[in-house]
């Protein structure tokens, strides 16, 4: 028996170590250690949890933990990453979200389910409930004035390139309706306090509004993020006809590039610290009292190095304003200085990066557009 099981080890490391299993079949995070005896994919700890969730599909084990006899083993080994994946994502949409590792709770999960148990990629052509080019139904939305969630009804229409919302089922006219190619849309469980919160912020008059929104079902509110992407991506073909689908899909939704508190002072720099939200979605530093508020209090360009754009760490020698938080940075733009401190070092590492990602980038057109802006504003 011992000999049995030392040889289904050994065969069960050669089918881990392939390549084409060295990163989670659902996440891409690399080395996973667990893996699923039904589908015959390698998956990390926590992909198994929600795998774990659907026993009917799939049977999941420690590859370091558990005991795999022969015949499991040898299923893995027909099987793995490269094939079960050929499968079940055959089909997959261009303009769908594939979550990743760094993804919340709720778009792995419905990813997962998607592929496994409601088969959506396996065959050609199959009528999916986000790629109709409308969606009409109710979300739960976050006041603009008193924080309070209530039911309002939604519609996303492909053909008139809009999204709209109505205070009430019967209303005729929409409180909003914004065109489709200035609307972003991320998931936020944290920031709303609901596994099943989404951020939909819009450019109006270049400023930007943040509507905050949750479903109780996690597969219909991806199921909206989703058909939001299909909406946009057919809009950006017929914009841009020359441009690849590929060039298209990046142009979609986007995730913030980093969140959370700094403190910051006025223009003149002799002002107090006070502490703020800040939102960094690429070029557009934004800055709020409240992470929850519908409209930022400033809003920030930040352009590229060989424009004049840099981040230092740490702020002028002697900076006047009073400042609880020491480690501090600088944004240096062509017209004035910017200064932050932040909490942590840590913190101050971190957006740091996240600036330099930024202004290493070359600017395109549309962002010298909007830069202009911004200085004819200030």
């Amino acid at each position: 028996m011992a000999g049995g099981n030392e040889r289904s080890m050994k065969a069960l490391k050669e089918v881990w170590r392939r390549v084409e299993n060295s990163l989670c079949a659902d996440c891409g995070k690399p080395d996973p250690d667990w893996a699923s005896s039904t589908l015959g994919v390698f998956i990390c700890l926590s992909c198994s949890g929600i795998h774990r969730n659907i026993p009917s599909i799939s049977k999941v084990k420690s590859l370091k933990m558990d005991q795999w006899d022969d015949a499991q083993v040898q299923f893995l080994a027909k099987h793995g990453n490269a094939v079960t994946k050929a499968m079940y994502e055959a089909h997959i949409p261009i303009y769908y979200y594939q979550p990743t590792y760094n993804d919340c709770q709720v778009l792995r999960e419905q990813w997962i389910r998607a592929k496994y148990e409601r088969k959506e990629f396996t065959e050609p052509g199959k009528q999916l409930p986000y790629s109709d080019g409308v969606k009409e139904g109710i979300l739960w939305k976050r006041g603009r004035d008193n924080g309070q969630f209530l039911p309002r009804k939604f519609l996303l229409s492909e053909r008139e390139g809009c999204l709209k919302y109505f205070t009430k089922q019967d209303a005729k006219e929409p409180k909003i309706n914004v065109k489709i190619d200035v609307i972003n849309a991320t998931f936020q469980p944290v920031k709303i306090g609901n596994p099943n919160g989404l951020q939909i912020t819009y450019v109006k008059d270049n400023k930007t509004r943040n509507i905050f929104v949750y479903h109780e079902s996690g597969k219909e509110v991806v199921d909206w993020f989703n058909a939001i992407r299909c909406v946009q991506f057919h809009y950006l073909k017929v914009a841009f006809p020359i441009a690849s689908d590929n060039e298209i899909k990046n142009r979609l939704t986007r995730n913030f590039l980093k969140e959370g508190y700094m403190e910051k002072t006025g223009p003149k720099q002799r002002e107090a610290f006070k502490k703020r939200w800040f939102t960094l979605d690429h070029r557009r530093l934004m800055y709020f009292k409240d992470p929850l508020d519908a409209f930022a209090k400033g809003e920030v360009f930040v352009g590229s190095r060989e424009n004049g754009y840099s981040v230092q760490k740490g702020l002028p020698s002697g900076t006047q304003g009073n400042f609880s938080w020491h480690y501090g940075l600088t944004i240096v733009t062509p017209d004035r200085e910017y200064l932050f401190t932040c909490e942590t070092e840590t913190d101050q590492l971190d957006w740091i990066a996240a600036f330099t990602r930024v202004i290493n980038q070359a600017m395109t057109p549309q962002e010298y557009a909007i830069e202009a802006y911004f200085k004819f504003k200030s």
